[in-house]
């Protein structure tokens, strides 16, 4: 329950600054975004403010944004009054629509977080948090306008207590099992995930899968850190099949401060993660050009050869 309780810690920073402050549903002062990636600016090699003001607000604890394949839908998790919810946002002609509590469950759950759109656009998957209720991974079909009621997946995977879905183009799902402390995933067999493997990196978590599967994202511990904050890393696999130590992803996304909870843009263009000023107390979303995981690796598969 360690990553539990980290969440539930991070959640409640907002509890300074309700989230309230800055409704977006109520906001009437709701600017006209167009263009993709929510009307935002990309960025290079340096990591930028994703939506500040508006997506990123300061005081406010938000993370996992994902995008729909066609880039048309945007996902986020901020929390709001000490609870984590997803919130959506449409591209409709051709301009952004306000953001709004999805409510997956219906209130039947208190918390939902992590949401990420499958690769097909067909399913959104998502974790829950409750009281009285374990840690699960659900998901909803997703449908023209809509999608279905919430459905939880039945497979191992909800035998522990489970966070952080992420989805590889094949179908293939990798979550965090919480009550193990480990990565683990489960291969996709026609929609359904009637085994889980452990995913075998030398240590890491709350990660995010390439759509390849040929690197997989995770937070991980600082070296020598007295903060015990967290950086963002980046496991490559090797020929045989295995995964390389984790590597820094050094100063291009990494800082002084806490990074977290890694995710990408479908089109693998854009990293986005967490990262919390521990002097001001504000943590936001930042996104920055994967070429910086490119570069690092082609660096390591020239330095090795297996």
């Amino acid at each position: 329950m360690k990553t539990m309780k980290l969440l539930i810690l991070t959640c409640a920073l907002s509890l300074n600054t309700f989230f309230a402050q800055a409704d977006i549903e109520n906001d009437t002062n709701f600017p006209i975004l167009e263009g993709p990636y929510f009307g935002q600016k990309p960025p290079g090699l340096t990591p930028e403010v994703f939506a500040p003001g508006i997506v990123s607000v300061d005081g406010v604890y938000e993370g996992d944004v994902s995008f729909s394949p066609d880039l048309d839908e945007m996902y986020f998790s901020p929390t709001v009054n000490g609870h984590s919810y997803v919130y959506f946002s449409k591209l409709e002609n051709k301009k952004w629509t306000k953001p709004k509590k999805a409510n997956f469950t219906k209130g039947k759950i208190s918390d939902e977080f992590g949401a990420i759109v499958s690769h097909s656009g067909k399913r959104i998957y998502f974790a829950t948090y409750d009281p009285i209720a374990p840690l699960k991974i659900w998901y909803v079909n997703r449908f023209e306008d809509s999608w279905s009621d919430a459905i939880l997946i039945d497979s191992p995977i909800n035998n522990d207590d489970v966070v952080k879905p992420t989805e590889a183009k094949n179908g293939d799902l990798y979550y965090v099992n919480e009550s193990k402390g480990k990565m683990y995933y489960a291969p996709n067999k026609n929609g359904k995930f009637p085994e889980v493997h452990e995913v075998g990196i030398a240590y890491g978590s709350v990660g995010f899968i390439s759509p390849s599967q040929d690197f997989l994202l995770v937070e991980a511990h600082k070296e020598n850190d007295k903060t015990k904050d967290k950086d963002i890393y980046v496991c490559f696999k090797k020929k045989d099949g295995t995964w390389s130590t984790p590597i820094t992803l050094g100063n291009a996304a990494n800082s002084n401060y806490r990074e977290s909870g890694p995710t990408m843009t479908p089109d693998g263009k854009y990293l986005f993660f967490n990262r919390y000023d521990e002097e001001s107390g504000n943590p936001n979303i930042y996104w920055v050009s994967t070429e910086i995981i490119h570069k690092l690796k082609k660096a390591y598969f020239k330095s090795n050869t297996i």
